[in-house]
């Protein structure tokens, strides 16, 4: 190749004097601009940069092999809750490269560059995402483990990491400072967030699924724009007009503000959830003597009402400490609140102190169990049904979870009674309801006026239907055998009817009231 590398990728330093906005720009920035251009740019090897870009960006065995090995230690150590792993995860990773491709790419108005980075970066992003979906679909652990759930909420704050590392990377990788990257890495953390996406992609769950790709293109659209300003900074790029520059400053801000509106408001409920925890403690010190400790405060934001647990040491037990606390946090936190307090008294013999201590951690333990299998019969139960976990109601003091199921394909009733047989065996303490959609009823066979095996089984799936819907029936058939049937029916507490049309079959047809037109 006859030309240098950056004349031929146009990477010709900008002069900045050639159009109004760049003899503004000189003025403004006076003899620093003049000496920033004059002695910096002239003393970046472009050449040398791009090619060591160029093959950072580039789709090879050996980056397939990485994105691979990387995605499966991040989605093991979130599974495992282990931020040493983690961090393994970001070490190793290669999709910095791609990204910092990209920006170049944008900096120079290289079309070719932009599509060959972009598809590097896609073809990785699909492979992490599959791979690490297939490793949790067959992982015996699914739980949303505390490094899974921080990377669900991304916020303002995880904008600014990702700008101030990806000015960082661009500039180690323009002044040589390879050795930056690995800090740079870590603190962008690009697979871990991947991963997560993956097992919300395996369990079917949708808040951790946006909420981590919230955060990761964050990260990835942060860093290229950075990457891209870095790289006009230090004259990568031709010569733009003041049109084309304005054109270009107009995206980069349309793209941080996209990112920073719903990004700041998921920081101000953060801070908004922070304020909460300080206030509801304020709220719950006032019910109690001085030498009293708050020891445990959890608030559940997602209930409606809010849901707050605490577990209070107190020299004193105060019997209305509940319902004042609750009447007063409603107030201070402008949300119906419900309080669920528990007080250990404290006494003034050595040891009391620590008894209390004990029996409060036991308590806590307790609770933190109860509220996991919780959380896990909900998440099975969303499953089975075909939906989100959000649509499961659970009821934890009743050990209840009930869920509305979505039409499956090929699914008949007894499907569904199968499947809720199936995770109620599986969970034996609860009570599992898969309410069913109002799919065909079985016939019901009778022998002269009894019931056979097939007929008791069908009439015991057509109850269990109507129970978990609540829907009425309608009996159709033969007088007599109608009869026995509704009267069986009326037993089990069924809702039915007769319904007058005569059909010559045997058996006893059933349906749904609301499909017959029958009161």
């Amino acid at each position: 190749m006859s030309q240098s590398a950056p004349a031929a990728r146009g990477l010709a330093p900008t002069s900045g004097g050639g159009s109004r906005l760049g003899r503004f720009a000189a003025r403004l920035t006076g003899p620093l601009g003049s000496w920033w251009r004059g002695s910096v740019i002239p003393g970046i090897e472009h050449r040398a940069v791009i090619a060591k870009v160029d093959d950072e960006a580039s789709l090879t065995p050996r980056y397939a092999f990485m994105i691979l090995m990387s995605a499966g230690i991040a989605v093991l150590g979130l599974l495992l809750s282990s931020p040493a792993v983690v961090i393994g995860a970001m070490l190793i990773s290669p999709l910095m490269g791609p990204i910092i491709g990209l920006g170049f790419g944008i900096a120079t108005i290289d079309g070719n560059e932009i599509r060959r980075t972009a598809m590097t970066l896609a073809a990785g992003i699909v492979m992490a995402v599959l791979f690490t979906a297939l490793v949790v679909f067959f992982s015996p652990i699914k739980d949303v483990t505390s490094e899974i759930a921080a990377r669900t909420r991304p916020n303002l704050f995880d904008l600014m990491v990702a700008l101030f590392s990806a000015l960082a990377g661009a500039y180690a990788m323009i002044r040589g400072r390879e050795g930056t990257i690995v800090g740079v890495a870590i603190a962008t953390a690009l697979m871990p967030p991947l991963a997560t996406v993956g097992f919300g992609l395996a369990t079917l769950n949708a808040t951790v699924f946006f909420g981590a790709l919230l955060l990761f293109v964050t990260n990835l659209m942060t860093i290229a724009i950075a990457a891209a300003v870095m790289a006009r900074l230090y004259g990568f790029g031709p010569k733009l007009t003041s049109r084309q520059s304005g054109m270009q400053a107009g995206v980069i801000i349309v793209v941080f503000l996209a990112l920073a509106i719903p990004l700041g408001y998921s920081l101000s409920q953060i801070a908004w959830e922070a304020r909460a925890q300080r206030q509801a403690r304020e709220v719950l010190a006032e019910q109690f003597p001085r030498q009293a400790k708050i020891d445990q405060l959890d608030i559940d934001f997602a209930g409606d009402p809010l849901t707050i647990r605490a577990t209070v040491l107190t020299p004193q037990f105060r019997s209305r400490a509940g319902a004042l606390g609750e009447a007063r946090l409603a107030k201070a936190l402008g949300r119906p609140v419900k309080l669920s307090l528990d007080q250990f008294r404290v006494g003034t013999a050595a040891g009391d102190a620590e008894a209390a201590q004990l029996a409060s951690a036991s308590a806590s333990a307790a609770s933190l169990k109860e509220r996991e299998n919780a959380a896990l019969v909900g998440r099975e139960l969303a499953l089975l049904a075909g939906v989100p976990a959000e649509a499961v109601l659970v009821d934890r003091d009743k050990r209840l979870a009930q869920v509305r199921a979505n039409p499956l394909p090929g699914a008949t009733l007894a499907t569904y009674r199968a499947l809720e047989q199936r995770l109620s065996a599986a969970e034996p303490q609860w009570t599992l309801q898969l309410i069913p959609p109002p799919l065909p009823l079985p016939d019901i066979s009778l022998d002269g006026e009894e019931l056979g095996d097939e007929g008791e089984a069908n009439l015991a799936l057509a109850i269990w239907a109507a129970r978990r819907t609540g829907l009425a029936l309608t009996v159709s058939g033969r007088a007599n055998q109608s009869q026995i049937v509704l009267t069986k029916l009326s037993e089990a507490g069924i809702s039915a009817t007769s319904n007058d049309s005569s059909i010559s079959s045997a058996d006893v047809r059933l349906a749904w009231a609301f499909q017959t037109g029958a009161p």
